[in-house]
Formats: structure tokens, sequence, C-alpha cells
């Protein structure tokens, strides 16, 4: 039996009224892929879709040199502000979060989870390679795109 919330969801697919979601497979092809290197080992992340993730992009090839931050992060200099048009007021960090923490700047690699943060923006996750990043200390590091969505 066909339901009247089934009808109008067809309806309004069918006449472009509603979007179709994405499936998640789609999603992860229109993500833009990155390599972080650091004394020849590589992480890759994923970059989402966001006005700032966009912006970091341009900004790339980059060589950073990434510190400790509160045991929490690892944190970087960018060469300028990103935009930050569209972003939330802030956002929880996860473990394997690539952030831009717009108050300083600053690209933010997530080591441990932390509290919610006014001014952060996540743009990206780690997808492999995470141990590289847990090196105590500064290292410097080249980051450049590897894939196109």
């Amino acid at each position: 039996m066909v339901t009247r919330s089934a009808i109008f969801l067809a309806i309004g697919l069918s006449c472009g009224l509603l979007p179709l979601a994405a499936s998640h497979a789609e999603q992860e092809r229109r993500m833009l892929k990155i390599q972080i290197e650091v004394d020849g080992n590589r992480v890759i992340a994923a970059l989402d879709n966001s006005a700032a993730a966009r912006d970091f992009a341009s900004l790339l090839p980059l060589t950073v040199t990434l510190e400790d931050y509160a045991s929490t992060e690892k944190i970087a200099d960018l060469p300028r502000r990103l935009s930050t048009l569209g972003a939330p007021a802030g956002s929880d960090a996860r473990q394997g979060d690539l952030s831009y923490y717009a108050p300083w700047g600053n690209l933010a690699i997530f080591l441990k989870d932390f509290k919610y943060s006014e001014g952060l923006v996540t743009i990206g996750r780690i997808e492999s390679g995470m141990d590289v990043l847990r090196r105590k200390g500064a290292i410097k590091a080249s980051i450049r795109i590897v894939g196109t969505p």
C-alpha cells in the first residue's frame, strides 16, 4: 500500500522540489584529498566542501611547522585568514579533525577529542597516518592536494 507521504515525496522529487540526498559514497567522492608529509611519512586527509576548506585548498601546496598545543592538537600558522562563510559559530573537536581556528587564523589537527570551541571550523578529517602527527615537538610538514572530486 502506498502512503500519502510516499506520493508527496515522489512528486516532490520528480518535480525537482526536493533535492535528492547524496549517498555517503557520493559525498566521499566529492571530498578533496590532501597529503601531509612529515619526514617521508604520509598522512592522508579529506577536506569537506565548506568555504573554509576550499579556501584552505587554495593555499596548497604549503609547508608549515606543526607545533604541540595543550597536548591535544598540532597547530600551524597559515599565510592568511580563511573564509568562514556559512560556518557554524563553533564546533566540538574530535580526534582526527582537521580544523581552522578563526580567532587565531591557524590550522589545527586534533590528536584528541576536545570540548566545544567558539570559532573552531572543521574543514576535514584525517583518514590515515595519524600516528605520524603524534610525534612530540615541532615538526615540519608539507601539505598538497593528491586527489580531486
